[in-house]
């Protein structure tokens, strides 16, 4: 067991002939009483102060644990915001792909629609012209004809 300073005062040494001086003796052990007794309290302090440093410690270590917790959820939230964005932007692709994929279709079926009409509109086209050069050729015939009497003929046919 440690020395307390009491201990150390109340120390009572033997007395001999040629002993030391009992002043000096115990002035030294006055001396040496406050010295340990300053020793004890540093030691207190720091011992109070360890055990705040601990206490601290556990704090910190408490919140870098959580800290670290924190930093993979945020990663894996990270990661799973990318990995949703990624279907999500592969979805609205294959999505515009199909509505390109129709517009173009449609714009094919009309296309060729038009071209199926123009062919027939170039085919009564080419009838009108044939029936109207037919016509004007036999007005031509008619105004070549010096006489009125191939115009009644023709006239009295119709």
């Amino acid at each position: 067991m440690p020395l307390t300073p009491l201990d150390i005062h109340n120390k009572e040494f033997s007395r001999s002939f040629r002993g030391y001086d009992e002043d000096e003796v115990n002035e030294f052990l006055d001396q040496v009483i406050k010295d340990y007794e300053s020793v004890l309290r540093d030691n207190n302090e720091y011992k109070e102060q360890v055990e705040t440093l601990r206490e601290k410690l556990a704090h910190f270590a408490n919140i870098e644990e959580t800290l670290s917790k924190t930093i993979i959820v945020a990663q894996e939230t990270a990661d799973e915001v990318k990995s949703n964005s990624k279907k999500e932007a592969q979805l609205i692709i294959k999505e515009a792909e199909k509505n390109a994929d129709r517009i173009i279709n449609e714009a094919l079926a009309k296309s060729r629609k038009v071209a199926l009409e123009i062919e027939e509109l170039k085919k009564q086209a080419s009838i009108y012209r044939t029936r109207f050069r037919t016509l004007v050729e036999a007005q031509m015939e008619m105004l070549k004809e010096d006489s009125w009497e191939s115009f009644e003929r023709s006239a009295v046919n119709e």
